[in-house]
């Protein structure tokens, strides 16, 4: 049977218009924002609490779509594409995965667990790859969404398919299972990750096992309180329970490596992991178990494991030479990632240039005139400047594209292209691991010091989607990327916030709205802090003004008449409290005066800001706030012919006083992951783990001190490690001695002594660690609020203290 919009009408049990005509698909699509979206385009209008995709249907009809599966057709769209209505449009794109996955007939395998799956997915695909042609989820595509889109990268070459399910509430597996129809399962690890969504431990894994349903065997680490729940057989492993159908004795650790003696079926057989984290051990177990389910010969197995490599869960922006901005997916080359890769290549593009370097691609089950014919298609939607290829194959197939450039090999690349052409643009680098890609990285990235502040854009994502939440879904948000965005970075942020379609950006200062202009950012910028001598250029770059006070609205006043500007957006700030900046009731006669009849200006908004509604002890303070700016705001606009709208929540008050949020909100530092109380610290994701490594480490002597003033002194020998990392880079002095720690292997270690300008050191006496070994300097743990609570200051001030010297990384999941 053939994947048709006819055929699929009546499993998501929908109506439509009888003239549909028979359309094909041949793409499905969830995103409006994507370059992909064409004339073969399905696409789902997903509608959430706060999201309604319905209302890019129109930009979407522009684009060439014309077939789309809604809740509910637009009134002024009706006649301008076909549509197929269904109550949930979800439930439609899951029933309509479940049909297209039941077009084939290969074995799956389904894996569920709280950590390890994709490492398991991709160590398994690495694994199986020389003798089945796989499908898999792409990254960590493990969600209510995430599984559809992965089935839909099937096709008829493929024998085999390797999926993750990920849940974070009950009522969830079922729809997946029924989607990835799992013959083997694996179940990876129980941990505490959406521990909030389930009642009791024994409801998270019942929930989870439904995934087993129909499963053959379940591989899966030894452990009761799941073993006792599951009904299908099961291979179980143990480092320590000898009762475990295969079990793993661990034998010695050198050189990065671990040997282990595996014992399974009263036979016994060595391995060498090139691992000795725990968590890559087990991970490596559940692969052998999964391989010897499958009869692989052990010698087979001895020789692929020793093989495994680091998985890079995640696509990084680097800083790169030229003023270039690097997109680093240097380990995976195949059709469904380099669509998702080129997704986030359009949405952190911080240059108009596009350049993407792509190595052959594997794995696609694809014939291969077929596979670079779409790859061809790929490159064509998403308007790539440059593409350079390396590899033997994809340069025959695709030397017709206009601006391509082929290699054969990687070191051909290296020694034959001019690297400092790279100018200015943004390039993603995506590559199957066998081309050693990240040899290119290492060359076109910016070179700095071995301290980098990591920041996690899937979580900033999930701490927007999170208080937009609490949000009616027609309230504005407008989000604060000031101060660099908090410390984390301007421009990378910015892009992120463009591409989830927020409403507003607000920086401090004239300076900072400019450069995101020039970065390409078109969404309406507000500049809280705006210096009279900077209102020329905030009109030349299109950024909206804080008007403040009498004497800065008539200095606007003077640069608008003499621009001859008419209507230019401004916002009136109103002093309720605060008492920082704004109108105060004395003013509030003139201002009227000066806005009537004004054609210069455009009051957009008027707004305030709370002074305390992080804490509810001031709540009558914040109540009286609010109603004082109700009464500015029915003064001011009584003398204008329309309503601007109204905003004066913040993070704070977003999650305390919703029930005053009015137009528009203000979100700031709650999107970086911190919030005022631990109620709201709690649902948030943490976005910043600042990272660096042992430089050396030495024997100290007791009776010696350690370093300036000779502030700590030793009382018995012990081991000593440098971190480079001091105040210099935004560590607070008052973090060191002995009062502050790191983490390096997941153990606290003490830091002695002043912190230095660019060092500090630790105690790693009780640590088992070597030079170049990674150290967090604060993340999940120690969270910047321990921090800010010892040093007697506030995770802001930690924050957008981190020092521009320090490489920041941005990846996603």
């Amino acid at each position: 049977m053939t994947f048709t919009l006819q055929n699929i009408i009546p499993v998501i049990d929908a109506k439509s218009d009888e003239n549909v005509p028979e359309f094909s698909i041949e793409n499905i699509s969830i995103d409006s924002r994507s370059l992909q979206n064409n004339q073969g385009t399905l696409f789902f209008a997903l509608k959430g609490h706060n999201h309604d995709a319905h209302q890019y249907l129109e930009n979407l009809i522009e684009k060439g779509v014309r077939f789309f599966v809604v809740e509910y057709i637009p009134e002024h769209l009706k006649d301008n594409a076909h549509f197929v209505v269904v109550k949930n449009t979800l439930k439609a794109l899951q029933q309509t995965a479940v049909f297209y996955r039941n077009l084939f007939s290969f074995p799956t395998i389904g894996i569920t667990g709280s950590n390890g799956k994709t490492i398991v997915k991709e160590w398994l695909n690495f694994l199986l790859s020389p003798d089945f042609t796989i499908v898999r989820s792409p990254k960590s595509y493990n969600s209510q969404v995430g599984v559809p889109l992965s089935i839909f990268g099937s096709n008829e070459n493929h024998n085999l398919g390797i999926f993750e399910a990920g849940i974070s509430t009950s009522n969830e597996m079922e729809n997946l299972q029924k989607i990835i129809q799992p013959k083997i399962g694996i179940f990876t690890h129980l941990g505490n990750a959406h521990n909030e969504g389930f009642s009791s431990l024994t409801e998270k894994i019942e929930e989870k096992i439904k995934l087993f349903k129909d499963c053959e065997i379940v591989i899966l680490e030894k452990e009761d309180a799941i073993e006792k729940l599951l009904t299908s057989e099961t291979i179980t492993w143990s480092f320590s329970d000898k009762n475990a159908i295969v079990f793993g004795e661990k034998k010695s650790k050198k050189n990065s490596f671990t040997t282990l003696t595996i014992t399974y079926n009263n036979n016994s057989f060595q391995v060498e992991i090139p691992f000795q984290d725990e968590a890559s051990l087990s991970n490596a177990m559940t692969c052998i178990c999964t391989l010897l389910y499958l009869k692989y010969d052990t010698n087979v197995i001895a020789e692929r494991i020793k093989n495994l490599y680091p998985v890079e869960l995640r696509l990084q922006v680097k800083k790169g030479i030229n003023n270039c901005s690097l997109i680093d997916d240097s380990y995976s080359s195949d059709y469904q990632s380099l669509k998702m890769a080129l997704d986030f290549l359009e949405q952190q593009k911080l240059h108009q240039k596009k350049t993407l370097i792509l190595s052959d691609i594997f794995q696609s089950g694809l014939p291969l005139q077929e596979l670079y014919e779409k790859v061809k298609s790929l490159i064509k939607n998403n308007n790539i400047n440059r593409f350079i290829t390396i590899g033997d194959t994809i340069g025959t197939y695709l030397k017709d594209i206009p601006n391509i450039i082929s290699f054969s090999s990687t070191q051909e690349f290296l020694q034959q292209f001019n690297l400092n052409s790279f100018e200015n643009e943004t390039i993603l680098i995506k590559g199957a691991r066998s081309f050693d890609f990240e040899e290119i990285v290492v060359i076109l990235e910016e070179k700095n010091h071995e301290t980098v502040l990591e920041i996690n854009l899937d979580a900033i994502s999930y701490n927007l989607n999170f208080y937009k939440s609490k949000l009616k879904p027609e309230t504005k948000v407008m989000v604060m990327v000031k101060a660099f965005g908090y410390g984390n970075g301007g421009y990378e942020i910015a892009k992120l916030l463009e591409h989830h379609k927020v409403d507003y950006l607000g920086v401090a200062f004239a300076d900072e709205g400019i450069e995101l202009r020039k970065a390409g950012i078109t969404i309406p910028i507000m500049v809280l802090n705006p210096e009279n001598s900077s209102f020329n250029a905030m009109i030349a770059y299109d950024l909206e003004p804080e008007i403040y006070s009498i004497t800065g609205l008539k200095a606007f006043l003077k640069v608008a008449q003499q621009r001859n500007i008419s209507s230019y957006p401004i916002h009136l700030k109103m002093d309720t409290g605060m008492h920082r900046l704004g109108f105060q009731k004395n003013d509030l006669e003139v201002l009227s005066e000066i806005l009537k009849n004004n054609n210069f200006i455009f009051i957009k908004s008027i707004f305030s800001h709370l002074a305390a509604s992080d804490d509810l002890t001031f709540k009558y303070f914040t109540l009286n706030q609010i109603h004082l700016y109700t009464e500015f705001y029915d003064n001011i606009s009584s003398s204008l012919n329309h309503k601007p709208f109204r905003h004066i929540l913040n993070t704070s008050g977003i999650f305390n006083y919703a029930e005053f949020q009015m137009e528009m909100v203000r979100l700031g530092i709650g999107l970086y992951g911190v919030g005022n109380s631990e109620e709201e610290n709690k649902q948030l994701l943490n976005v910043s783990t600042l990272k660096s490594i042992i430089s050396q480490i030495r024997t100290v002597e007791a009776n010696e001190s350690i370093g300036y003033s000779r502030k700590f002194m030793v009382k018995d020998n012990m081991q000593v490690a440098t971190i480079p990392i001091g105040y210099a880079d935004g560590i607070r002095r008052a973090w060191g001695n002995e009062k502050g720690y790191v983490l390096i292997n997941n153990q606290k270690a003490t830091i002695l002594g002043n912190i230095c300008m660019d060092m500090l050191m630790v105690d790693v006496s009780e640590i088992k660690c070597k030079a170049g070994d990674e150290v967090i300097i604060f993340g999940e743990k120690p969270h910047v609020k321990e921090i800010a609570n010892v040093t007697l200051t506030i995770p802001y001030e930690v924050f957008v203290g981190i020092s521009q010297r320090v490489k920041r990384i941005f990846y996603k999941n």
